[in-house]
């Protein structure tokens, strides 16, 4: 159900995205202050990540993640109604405070429900489900575009609010989505976590990883497409789904395999590849070897996602809470995503595009230097019962 409801949440944010600068540029503000409206978004999730890891420790995840749900959608449907850029500011960012709830939720649901030895199937599935929604929600708001910018927000808001109910329904009673009552077993603090040297890989991997592959990929490879390359924007769509396809061929097994070999061997392999094709996007001359390092970028991305995610779930466990772990986690993605593409974009100003990918690239090699310090013992799915020793 997890799954589904993953998505749906991606469907309708896919929907959203082509409308909602078009939205704030209607108000007559500058393309600066469009952008702000995007970035408010993800600032909150930043800000907000430690009280949402507080409110799964002493509400469980379970209602964390239906009220999280529940707050996009009422701040989504709120955009639609906004009358001025304020408006449409102020609703757009209290939805990164829902975002950020339902997300470290999400996870710790996942980290529960699913079995020590198959987190890395259940990892991927996820991650498949949510991709799968990225890609298609963009074609949907497009279409939408013809019934006017603030058709999609609508649509998105009423989609939040279905899955917010058959989440609900669907887990009521559910002793799966509730610790083990019968264990003495304490809430995981972050202290805790941050004795595990695979929970301190991840910390860095993560931090890598959001800020390159997800922030520096999207704000600079289409540019670097059409300044670059000299192609049109069309191509720079059809780039980041080049990505998004040889991500979603890899993470159909990626997740089942490392829960029979372990987390670590993935999680480098795909550290090295993303990196290395990161660096070789800056020094691409033409389309088709462009298309090729995307796809195999992508394939990186798939190798590793589901199983760093597996890793941190092993470290967890699935019979306590451990919302300030997985709450520092998220805040690395979010960190790298606000810090990555703007020291790329200076990168570029100051050298040139090859030098900021270059840059980048070296950045998320690096952050497989923390996985090789890790015992292979600590990330190999076979010494996983309920969690892995700290």
């Amino acid at each position: 159900m997890l799954v589904s409801a993953s998505f749906v949440i991606a469907l309708g944010f896919g929907i959203v995205a082509p409308a909602l600068p078009q939205f704030a540029r209607s108000f007559d503000v500058s393309v600066t202050a469009a952008t702000v409206v995007i970035s408010s978004f993800a600032f909150m999730r930043l800000v907000f990540a430690p009280m949402s890891g507080t409110l799964v420790q002493k509400l469980g995840e379970r209602p964390v993640y239906i009220l999280g749900l529940l707050i996009v959608a009422l701040s989504t449907g709120a955009c639609a109604f906004a009358q001025e850029y304020w408006q449409l500011l102020l609703f757009r960012s209290l939805g990164g405070i829902g975002s950020t709830m339902f997300t470290v939720s999400a996870l710790g649901l996942l980290i529960r429900m699913s079995p020590p030895d198959h987190r890395g199937r259940v990892s991927g599935l996820y991650a498949t489900s949510f991709l799968m929604g990225s890609i298609t929600g963009p074609i949907f708001g497009g279409a939408l575009l013809q019934f006017g910018l603030r058709m999609p927000f609508l649509i998105y808001a009423a989609t939040l609010v279905i899955a917010a109910a058959v989440v609900f329904f669907s887990l009521r009673g559910s002793h799966l989505a509730s610790p083990d009552k019968g264990a003495s077993i304490t809430p995981m603090t972050l202290s805790e976590g941050l004795r595990s040297p695979v929970y301190r890989a991840a910390l860095g991997s993560n931090l890598a990883f959001g800020g390159v592959i997800f922030g520096v990929r999207v704000a600079m490879v289409p540019l670097f497409v059409v300044e670059a390359l000299g192609r049109e924007d069309s191509v720079a769509a059809y780039a980041l789904a080049v990505f998004a396809v040889g991500n979603a061929l890899v993470l159909t097994f990626s997740g089942r395999l490392s829960d029979k070999y372990g987390r670590k061997p993935f999680v480098l392999a795909g550290l090295v590849v993303c990196g290395a094709g990161t660096m070789a996007i800056g020094f691409t001359h033409n389309l088709v070897a462009f298309f090729l390092i995307a796809a195999v970028t992508g394939a990186g991305s798939g190798l590793m996602s589901p199983s760093q995610q597996a890793a941190v779930a092993d470290v967890v466990g699935s019979k306590a809470r451990g919302g300030p772990v997985l709450a520092v986690f998220q805040m690395m993605s979010d960190v790298g995503g606000v810090v990555a593409p703007i020291c790329a974009g200076l990168l570029v100003e100051h050298f040139s595009y090859s030098a900021a990918f270059a840059t980048m690239g070296a950045v998320v090699i690096i952050a497989s230097v923390g996985w090789l310090l890790v015992p292979a013992k600590a990330v190999t799915a076979k010494t996983v019962s309920s969690e892995v020793p700290l």
